[in-house]
């Protein structure tokens, strides 16, 4: 998934030494539930207005790149970067070859270099190249234990810098370099072609990225310059910010295409960017060379792959392993060690990774939580769950096999630990496999997992709208576990609901599952968002059904003597009323809020503020006196009293606002003196005004008595109302329960779909092991620690007395055709030492075997028992003792010819001497090394040396029968001599050397 760019001017502003690290953080792929492409795709950066090609070649390139610049047109205005595989040790004379192929210009690269169009730059020697606002740098490879892959290195900054206007080119090489950035450049919308492996001298890089199966074309060199040069015309890698499609237009082809999309693949990618969305269409519009959006519409319809191609394009992004390495540092040393203290030992631990794309993010945490359950010193059940949209991923994912170009994320220390090296890649070892349960899942409409210690969503939000994220985070809040963890994108957040989630690392954003505060719940346990205080239908809060008399008691006296309040939290949002508190404050008009200063009446709202933060940064109790507020008309002296909550930890930076109304006290004390004056004025009066007051206070009983009734129908409608709040609430936790077995039954189908395939897939293994076994005619017997026989093949029953019942005996208790009587012993030996062990053998009837014991070895590296091979070499025994007599007879035959008295002698077509015996040394007088320096024609009349050479060409053709001729001796003599000549040929008949047997017809008897 891609992390968020940084901009062109903050990219001028980092250090050179930080130029690297911002290179190397590789955007990397969560396809959750339908992401889309998991890149940013604002389109290339102002710096480079035009494509850039990155051409990544190893052994064998130097072939395909001259002919990839032979078929390119000189002003295509593109440029051209070739990233090579180089010797720090030899020169390169890449460039005087290339300029041979092509007239545009062909430099090296030097640091700082500014890249321009229709210009060709290769990498020098010992240095990794990245583009920089428009620059090539050049890095010195840092040497590290790892492999350096400069191809991987150079797509991945392409990819960030350059966004669709990238386009990667891999050709003939070994190994996997140039894969993980290949992934890279399509997550930023970039186009990919790989060299058909066909026509690639080396095809193990191109067969590594096709693994991929996101490659846009592949073809043979000579025909990608012009799909390149088409390609390039598109106004899909133009300006950044223009649209191929209209706004007016756009929404209703959009529509269509996601319509098309749901009805073949089931998925509804509606309410993801459009922004995201519209340039991967625009970018398949632009590789099939459609312009306008309603023909592409009208190209889906009649072409149902093409939507398969468009939904999976929508797909692609890039991970890898430890992506963000800090971020993954800090849940180690951080985060996870105290996750797992606070769980009992050997207590069940649960992860989700939510698009997990091919699995890279779900292995590196599983890593994590295996190394801190190291660091506490504690073991726990681990089991992770990670989902994705894409069925090819998740097939990806499971299979567990990764390009060996990973050793540059993953540190040596794990990948001896954790995989095991298969040739150009890495295999997820077997312990770190059957902890993670891979499944196709969509977040958005499949049951979630529940009780969850630690969800990974990482950059999938940032690609849905902002109606599906408000979806998606209360979900996460469900399904994590008190103090669970949520680790989001670096570019994510948890927009409006951080009530629901404390930030552990802002930067890195790690967060942690808080419990929500409501006044009487210390979390709401299934929909985790505030909800004001718990009213009746006539506006007044609820009493709980199981209040006792002291509770009541309580509650009188808050009523009548403790001052009203409310309890505020850290936005100044009342969560819980306390007292009548309508003369401080009042409802808004408009919009409904709960904030505290938008209900604070006339005379209170500035000192209040002024109180609450004074509080909050005090950490102690501010008071404001005879603050004046007006309520129905007229005026109340009120007392303010801000006390922040520091008892309880639970509930940090807590307020309690009091009001302490002093009206009534001055109110009375003008009253006392007003009575005191009219005493003394008139007994009447006062008589009258008595007993007006004791009318007054009967009344007053019979009113209260009148409000006593009301008050118990009231608590007995309230009561009434609480059953109903209990059964209503008891239903709830039903639906909960019965969500939660819902999703329980999901994790169990997945988990059993997990089995099927392993049964499946080991069926199919033991059924290509049986075939493989029962074809071979080479005698296999495989023996346990206790040389017990585990299983043999066919062959093994022309060695040994088998029958099927045989398996689990010793080898000891078979009776044997052969003549080894130490075989158990040796196999000891083997088993002990792990030392190979080879011997012939012969049975009874004359046959010889070749023997081999070998240790019995598992994928984890563990001896398991010994194999033991009988390969049949009989035939090749006889062959040997065939040649042997042939030997024989040959020497006895080449002992008679050398001390032969004829002159014998071996000729090449071309007359030279390559055998002289004895007897030519007789007649002839020179040694056999003088004649060995010689030509035929040495001893041979001049007026004859033709014919000599003749005779030799004849018999090629056709048999000669001995004549007579003439041969010239040492002192110069003249011999007559009787030839006989014989023709000497290779195995295919073909003559290769004449022999020649010559005498002395003087001297002949």
């Amino acid at each position: 998934m891609a992390a968020k760019k940084k901009t062109a001017s903050s990219a001028k502003k980092m250090p050179a030494a930080k130029k690297k690290a911002a290179v190397k953080k590789t955007p990397a792929r969560q396809t959750g539930t339908a992401a889309g492409a998991k890149q940013t795709t604002s389109g290339p950066k102002a710096a480079i207005d035009f494509p850039i090609v990155g051409l990544g070649a190893s052994a064998g390139g130097l072939e395909a790149l001259e002919t990839f610049f032979l078929n390119m047109p000189p002003d295509s205005g593109i440029g051209f970067v070739i990233i090579q595989h180089l010797s720090p040790r030899h020169k390169s004379i890449m460039r005087s070859i290339l300029a041979k192929d092509t007239p545009m210009k062909v430099v090296e690269i030097k640091d700082g270099m500014k890249i321009k169009p229709n210009q060709v730059y290769l990498n020098p020697p010992n240095s990794n190249v990245v583009i920089i606002n428009g620059t090539l740098q050049l890095m010195v490879p840092v040497k590290t234990s790892g492999m350096n892959l400069p191809i991987d290195h150079f797509f991945r900054s392409m990819a960030e810098e350059l966004g669709e206007k990238a386009i990667c080119i891999i050709l003939s090489g070994t190994a996997t370099d140039g894969t993980l950035g290949l992934k890279a450049i399509k997550g930023g919308g970039g186009l990919a072609i790989v060299q058909d492996p066909a026509s690639a001298k080396y095809d193990g890089m191109p067969r590594s990225a096709i693994a991929t199966g996101i490659v846009d074309f592949i073809l043979p060199v000579e025909k990608i310059p012009s799909e390149l040069s088409r390609y390039v015309q598109a106004p899909y890698i133009g300006a950044p910010n223009k649209a191929l499609v209209p706004d007016d237009q756009l929404a209703n082809h959009l529509n269509k295409i996601f319509a098309l999309i749901r009805s073949t693949t089931g998925h509804d990618l509606s309410q993801y960017k459009h922004t995201t969305i519209r340039r991967r269409i625009e970018r398949r519009m632009a590789i099939h060379q459609i312009a306008k959006i309603a023909q592409y519409v009208q190209y889906l319809q009649q072409t149902p792959p093409e939507v398969e191609i468009l939904f999976k394009d929508m797909l692609i992004g890039v991970t890898n392993f430890f992506r963000d390495s800090e971020a993954f540092e800090i849940l180690k040393h951080q985060v996870l060690p105290a996750l797992l203290k606070a769980k009992q030992p050997d207590a069940l631990i649960r992860i989700w990774s939510v698009g997990c794309s091919t699995g890279e993010e779900a292995y590196s945490i599983t890593m994590l939580f295996l190394e801190a359950m190291d660091m506490v010193k504690q073991m726990f059940n681990v089991q992770v769950f990670a989902s994705d949209i894409d069925t090819h991923a998740i097939e990806h994912a499971r299979a567990g096999v990764y390009p060996d170009s990973i050793a540059a994320d993953v540190s040596p220390e794990r990948l001896n630990k954790y995989f095991i090296k298969e040739g150009n890649s890495f295999r997820v070892k077997k312990q770190l496999r059957d902890m993670i349960v891979f499944a196709a899942q969509n977040v958005i409409k499949d049951p979630p997992f529940s009780k969850i210690d630690l969800v990974s969503c990482r950059n999938l939000l940032i690609y849905m709208n902002t109606a599906l994220q408000k979806k998606v985070l209360p979900l996460y809040y469900y399904t994590l576990n008190p103090d669970g963890i949520l680790f989001l994108g670096t570019s994510e957040s948890t927009g409006e609901f951080t009530d629901l989630f404390h930030p552990v690392s802002s930067k890195w954003k790690i967060f942690k599952r808080q419990e929500v505060f409501n006044g009487k719940d210390a979390y709401y346990p299934r929909m985790p968002f505030y909800q004001g205080p718990q009213l009746d239908d006539n506006g007044k809060k609820k009493v709980p059904v199981d209040m006792d008399i002291q509770s009541m008691a309580e509650k009188v006296i808050l009523e009548n003597f403790a001052p009203p309040g409310v309890l505020v939290n850290t936005k100044y949002e009342i969560i819980h009323f306390m007292g009548k508190t309508d003369k401080y404050l009042e409802t808004p008009v408009g919009k409904a809020s709960f904030n505290i200063l938008s209900m604070a009446r006339e005379g209170l709202r500035f000192k209040l503020r002024t109180a609450m933060h004074d509080a909050v940064r005090k950490k102690m109790t501010t008071t404001y006196k005879a603050l004046r507020i007006k309520y129905n008309g007229e005026f109340r002296t009120v007392d303010l009293i801000v006390r922040p909550l520091t008892e309880s930890a639970a509930m940090p930076d807590y307020l309690l606002v009091m009001f302490d109304d002093k009206t009534s006290l001055e109110k009375s004390a003008g009253k006392r003196g007003t009575k005191a004056a009219k005493d003394e004025a008139d007994p009447v009066i006062v008589s009258l005004e008595l007993e007006l007051e004791s009318t007054k206070a009967h009344l007053q009983t019979t009113i209260e008595e009148i409000e006593t009734s009301n008050e118990e129908l009231k608590s007995t409608n309230e009561e009434l109302q609480s059953v109903n709040e209990e059964l209503q609430s008891t239903n709830e936790e039903m639906e909960t329960s019965k969500e939660e077995l819902q999703s329980t039954n999901e994790e169990l189908i997945t988990v059993n779909t997990e089995l099927q395939r392993k049964v499946e897939e080991l069926s199919n293994t033991n059924n290509d092991i049986s075939n493989l076994l029962g074809s071979t005619e080479i005698g296999t017997i495989f023996l346990d620690t206790k040389l017990n026989i585990k299983r043999y093949t066919p062959a093994m029953t022309a060695i040994f007395n088998l029958i099927h019942t045989d398996l689990e005996r010793p080898i000891s208790d078979i009776t044997s055709k052969i003549r080894y009587d130490h075989l158990e012993k040796d196999a000891q030996t083997v088993l002990d030492n792990l030392v190979h062990k080879n011997t012939e053998v012969q049975d009874i009837k004359g046959h010889w075997y070749s023997v081999r014991i070998v240790p019995y070895r598992t994928t984890e590296n563990v001896i398991n028992g010994v194999v033991i091979t009988f390969v049949d070499i009989t035939q090749l025994k006889r062959t040997e003792e065939l040649l042997r007599k042939r030997e024989a007879d040959m020497r006895r035959l080449a002992t008679v010819l050398i001390d032969s008295n004829d002159a014998v002698t071996v000729l090449d077509l071309e007359g030279k001497i390559k055998a002289w015996n004895k007897g030519a040394k007789n007649l002839y007088g020179y040694s056999e090394n003088e004649a060995l320096k010689m030509n035929v024609r040495n001893i041979v009349p001049e007026n004859r040396q033709e014919e000599a050479l003749a005779f030799i060409k004849k018999l090629e053709e056709e048999a000669l029968e001995s004549f007579e001729t003439e041969r010239i001796t040492k002192d110069g003599r003249r011999l007559q001599v009787w030839l006989t000549v014989t023709k000497l040929v290779d195995d295919d008949g073909k003559t290769v050397a004449v022999a020649t047997t010559e005498r002395d017809i003087n001297g002949r008897k």
